[in-house]
């Protein structure tokens, strides 16, 4: 594998998706009463079933029907891991790239951490159909609760009944639901490893810059304010990724 590509959030910031750590990004608006951190867990979805999908449903699949920008058309066919939830990869026509912490347009059966299970579409459009009115708050939780198919006895999800966001949450760990194995044997095979808007702030770019260092492998990083990583070799584009494909291709 000659390039592997790796994006943030950056990527999706011109479709209109908020970039995560931005001031009005996911991770920095919260709940009523939970800080983001404390929402985007395994432990609220487990202890409070309601006030998390409530929470996911607006923050998140909100931005369902966005389309993908130049930026995820041009790399339809490349091979890519990206960071990013939004599926519009998928929609620019990438049929092979791995979506690591998961997909918004999709939903598993809530299982243990480690165990292979089947992804479904999300029923997010249903949802939206029987709830225009978001702020209607009983109506929405009652038609999230009954699609997620959350016990109405201990108002709670049971295991390989009720349904799960495809998400990998705060408090989860990387398992080959999100083809993590596959997703590293890419980075050994790459020569080269272009991040793509990304603040280098999760765990999947810190495996791949060790990778990279480890193999040799050309280190690219594309960013209009990017982070000094302080890795000699790393070669820096002080630019948006949009920009960065249109100079590959004057």
């Amino acid at each position: 594998m000659d390039e592997l590509f790796i994006t943030g959030a950056g990527v999706s910031a011109e479709s209109g998706i908020p970039t995560f750590r931005g001031r009005d990004g996911f991770w920095t608006i919260g709940s009523k009463n939970y800080t983001p951190q404390e929402m985007a867990t395994r432990y609220m979805y487990e202890n409070n079933p309601k006030e998390f999908l409530v929470w996911y449903y607006k923050r998140f699949a909100k931005y369902r029907n966005i389309l993908p920008n130049q930026v995820h058309r041009w790399l339809s066919k490349k091979n890519l891991i990206t960071q990013n939830i939004d599926g519009l990869d998928g929609k620019a026509g990438n049929n092979d790239y791995i979506a690591i912490h998961g997909r918004l347009d999709k939903v598993t059966l809530f299982h243990e951490q480690g165990l292979q299970v089947e992804v479904f579409d999300a029923p997010w459009n249903i949802i939206a159909n029987e709830c225009p009115d978001e702020e209607d708050k009983k109506k929405l939780e009652h038609t999230l609760l009954d699609y997620f198919k959350i016990s109405k006895v201990t108002l709670k999800p049971e295991k390989m009944k009720s349904l799960k966001p495809f998400v990998l949450l705060f408090d989860e760990f990387y398992t080959n639901i999100y083809r993590m194995r596959e997703a590293e044997e890419w980075m050994q095979k790459s020569k080269k490893i272009t991040f793509l808007g990304t603040s280098f702030s999760v765990n999947i770019t810190t495996i791949a810059l060790n990778i990279a260092n480890i193999n040799n492998a050309d280190i690219e990083i594309v960013d209009p304010n990017p982070i000094d990583l302080n890795i000699n070799k790393a070669k820096y584009h002080k630019m948006t990724a949009r920009q960065y494909i249109n100079n590959l291709s004057k």
